[in-house]
């Protein structure tokens, strides 16, 4: 039987440790899928200095595969129930974050805020920060008037220091 040149031995014992490396990278890549649903997620506005970012939506593969069975449940229920024209609450969303933009913008009195805006199911998460909390639950008020919207989480803190109540990037 032939052996095997030296100096591919050699070669092949030096790439050993590389693939081994290469292999941990790539899971702990696909460890952490950042907003896998896609849901919309978008800076509304950028008035306040220093607000501390909000984390996009974040799964490991276990969470995803649980969401989405979930998801899946939780959208169609809407349409069942005869709440929605759509056979899935979460098909609003992309339709719905570009009008929360769009009102808040056209309103002309946040300009001095720093928002973003996440929507699922319907649902419009406010995350950022405001001058007021009279802001806050103004922007509140005028994100629950836009149609399809089912509920508004509002996760705004008055001014940009201290600890947020939502996630932050890192």
């Amino acid at each position: 039987m032939r052996q095997p040149a030296r100096h591919t031995r050699r070669f092949s014992h030096r790439l050993l440790p590389l693939l081994a490396c290469f292999a941990t990278v790539t899971a702990n890549a696909q460890a952490l899928q950042h907003n896998p649903f896609d849901d919309p997620f978008v800076a509304v506005t950028s008035g306040l200095p220093n607000c501390p970012v909000p984390q996009e939506p974040v799964f490991t593969d276990e969470q995803y595969k649980a969401e989405a069975h979930d998801r899946a449940q939780r959208g169609v229920s809407c349409w069942m129930a005869g709440r929605c024209r759509l056979h899935s609450a979460y098909l609003y969303d992309k339709e719905i974050i570009p009008r929360v933009k769009q009102a808040i913008t056209v309103a002309g009195r946040f300009t001095n805020t720093s928002v973003w805006a996440l929507g699922q199911r319907r649902y419009v998460w406010l995350k950022g920060c405001v001058a007021t909390a009279e802001q806050a639950a103004e922007l509140e008020r005028l994100v629950r008037t836009i149609d399809d919207v089912d509920g508004v989480q509002n996760e705004l803190m008055v001014g940009s220091q201290g600890q947020p109540p939502y996630a932050t990037a890192r």
